[in-house]
């Protein structure tokens, strides 16, 4: 950590006393400092390319509730819910997602994903495997490197998870987590002003020479170019500003009451962030599932459907591929608690934006919605999907912790109606 002593002693809330300082880009990423992220991605290449959103619905969404309804079906597998009519004839969707209804040509519904587990680890819509591997953010790190701008190529919008580690990668490319320690440190003290930086940048400077002695290796040298980028990046504040949700309009800013984290993502992508994965809700509704469903489906529509349309506004529905889902669907048959339970042999897929063919239903179940009846798809074929459109080949190698080659996706078949 790049820490700066002031001479003072103070108490921070967590009740530790310490000096007054100045923490350059603490990234939130387990201790590496901006300066460090910098230097781990040097032999990065800044490109302008499309991202990717991904909105995770942790817990499991039922399939049966919100994009493969089964109004046929027995009472017991049914559920409370109707089917409604979208703007793309035949497609039927929830009847709590009118909004979506309206949009459905800017929209594309997988209904035969197959996940590879029904427990709750996330890690294989985020890596293409149940463990081990780098998440997609990770590996879009690794290729594109940071955005010209110095933006992070990957931000992480929701709580911790497994799933979103760089594995062999490398801590060079976790995700900038603006919930952690992140944003806090990414301004400067209350009491530190411009120029006292400067100041502390030529006393860094002056520690540096007595180091350069040390190290005739010639690294220090190239060590300062790293946080030289890392002082611009604090000084010229382009994190803070993407994050700040205050700048956009109050109009805007109402669309997003309640589900800020949405056109926060939106800014984040027009800022040039490759990756950025976001939650909403906890969806393991083993009970009372058509009472929580009341009150979250409405608030997932109206934030897809601002998200995705604001894309269309700004002309990046090509340039951002947005997909949500959750680890797995959810059991047809209604538990004696009112309840769904997991169910891993099938689930739905929400994708959109990316040059993807759109305004479709890809793939169906059986009559009760228990197992893909057709155009079934594993959750990496998915991955692969979102790869290719952003131009990151499935089939490129990085060396493992042992060297050995390993394949961004070992099962990398495309869903072919999107291409």
């Amino acid at each position: 950590m790049l820490t700066f002593w002031s001479g003072k002693t103070s108490r921070v809330c967590s009740g530790h006393s310490r000096r007054d300082f100045l923490k350059v880009g603490a990234l939130g990423v387990g201790g590496l400092t901006l300066t460090d992220l910098l230097r781990a991605r040097a032999d990065g290449r800044p490109t302008r390319a499309k991202s990717v959103i991904m909105i995770c619905l942790f817990g499991g969404p039922p399939h049966t509730d919100t994009y493969d309804l089964k109004p046929d079906a027995p009472d017991v597998f049914r559920g409370e819910f109707k089917p409604i009519k979208t703007n793309v004839p035949g497609v039927e969707i929830c009847e709590l997602f009118p909004l979506q209804a309206k949009m459905w040509d800017k929209l594309a519904v997988i209904r035969s994903v197959v996940p590879g587990q029904a427990d709750h680890r996330d890690q294989e819509t985020h890596t293409g495997f149940i463990s081990g591997r780098p998440s997609f953010g990770s590996v879009i790190s690794k290729v594109r490197g940071p955005a010209p701008n110095g933006m992070p190529p990957y931000v992480n919008l929701r709580f911790p998870s497994s799933g979103l580690e760089p594995a062999y990668l490398g801590a060079a490319h976790k995700p900038f987590s603006p919930g952690g320690p992140g944003i806090q440190n990414l301004g400067l003290a209350p009491s530190m002003t411009t120029e006292r930086v400067q100041d502390r940048r030529a006393l860094l400077a002056g520690f540096d020479d007595v180091r350069r002695d040390i190290d005739a290796s010639g690294a220090m040298a190239g060590m300062d170019t790293f946080q030289t980028q890392a002082f611009d990046m604090i000084l010229s504040g382009e994190v803070r500003k993407a994050l700040d949700v205050s700048k956009e309009d109050a109009a805007t800013r109402e669309r997003y009451k309640g589900v800020e984290k949405f056109l926060t993502a939106r800014r984040l992508v027009e800022a040039g962030v490759g990756a950025v994965t976001l939650d909403i809700g906890n969806w393991d509704t083993h009970f009372d599932n058509f009472k929580y469903l009341k009150e979250w489906l409405p608030k997932v529509d109206r934030a897809v459907t601002n998200l995705i349309q604001d894309l269309h506004d700004r002309g990046l529905q090509d340039e951002v591929v947005t997909i949500m889902w959750g680890e797995f669907g959810r059991t047809p048959k209604i538990n004696d608690r009112g309840g769904r339970d997991h169910w891993d042999p099938v689930m739905s897929t929400l994708i959109a934006g990316g040059g993807l063919k759109v305004g479709q239903v890809i793939g169906s179940t059986t009559g009760r919605g228990e197992i893909a009846k057709s155009r079934p798809y594993r959750v990496p074929e998915v991955l692969s999907t979102v790869y290719q459109a952003v131009g990151i080949d499935p089939a490129q190698t990085f060396p493992d912790g042992n060297g050995r080659p390993m394949y961004v996706l070992d099962q990398r078949e495309a869903v072919t109606e999107l291409l």
